[in-house]
């Protein structure tokens, strides 16, 4: 059975604060996925729209649980944690949801941007009418890079680890925490790319977004009627230019997570983890109140 560990104020101030911050952003994508699923029962049916908020708020909440995990055993259990493959297979399972969450939710901005904008280029035109036949590719690519990560997430933790176990049988896991700072370098840097790709998806299409809207204000006419497309273009801008606000800070903590990544009881360190698990909780909150359907029903049940 495992020991628990002799955890510092630091440890116990990070497992309480992220285990809040973890638990909340669940229970937020539980709730999107609970309605979408209920909805598609009664229904038969999804839009577009609503598979990429599926997979999204599915890979938020497995996302967020095994980094919960692993932060928790880290501090309280580091000896359970640290066996082989429990190590590696918590890594994988960290890496791959973390970027299906990255890339769901780049393809949810993309989605937007194609289906609310209105632009006469051919090629546009083109992606407005086959964007909803693409998303299940993009689902499958999406899902291809975070597994070609989420291997190599694995193979550079079980390194480290297996070079520690050589002596032996359980190894010295302090020494095993310095080697996985070094091997971890490529990993990080890959994940890096992989942000700015995704990144540069969600500047373009708040851009184009913001361009349309632009356009459209232009072709108005004066009249006391609502606007349906501007309702649909302003709904999609708050919900698009909110994810770029974060992502930008979240990809700013990576590569401070980079820099720090050595310094472990740092307190720079503790308020890039506790953002990072700000982030997938408070951006589905965004996303739950530019959503109709999901307001209304968060409405209800709440007092």
């Amino acid at each position: 059975s495992p020991q628990q560990h002799n955890v510092t104020s630091y440890g116990a101030t990070t497992v309480a604060i992220t285990t809040l911050e973890a638990f909340a952003g669940m229970w937020i994508n539980a709730f999107i996925v609970s309605v979408l699923c209920i909805g598609w029962i009664k229904k038969k049916t999804l839009n577009s729209n609503e598979k990429i908020l599926l997979l999204l708020g599915c890979s938020r909440f497995c996302s967020l649980w095994f980094s919960w995990a692993y932060s928790f055993l880290s501090f309280i259990y580091p000896n359970y944690l640290y066996v082989h493959p429990r190590l590696q297979l918590a890594v994988f399972f960290q890496a791959f949801f973390t970027h299906c969450n990255l890339w769901f939710s780049a393809c949810l901005c993309a989605f937007y941007c194609v289906k609310i904008a209105n632009f006469r280029n051919s090629f546009f035109i083109y992606l407005k009418v086959k964007i909803d036949r693409m998303v299940p590719w993009l689902f499958l690519g999406s899902g291809i890079l975070s597994l070609a990560i989420g291997i190599i997430a694995y193979d550079v933790a079980d390194k480290p680890h297996c070079n520690n176990l050589n002596s032996t049988g359980q190894g010295n896991f302090g020494s095993a925490n310095i080697k996985m700072d070094t091997y971890f370098f490529p990993s990080f840097f890959l994940t890096g790319f992989e942000y700015a790709a995704s990144f540069m998806a969600v500047i373009f299409a708040a851009v184009f977004l913001l361009f349309s809207l632009w356009r459209h204000k232009c072709k108005m006419q004066t009249n006391s009627m609502k606007d349906l497309s501007m309702e649909a273009h302003i709904r999609a801008m708050k919900s698009i230019f909110s994810f770029l606000v974060m992502y930008s800070i979240n990809f700013v903590c990576l590569v401070l997570k980079m820099v720090y990544v050595t310094k472990k009881g740092s307190y720079m360190t503790f308020l890039i983890v506790v953002f990072q698990y700000t982030f997938p909780s408070l951006h589905s909150l965004i996303l739950i109140f530019s959503n109709p359907k999901l307001e209304k029903t968060l409405l209800k049940i709440l007092p």
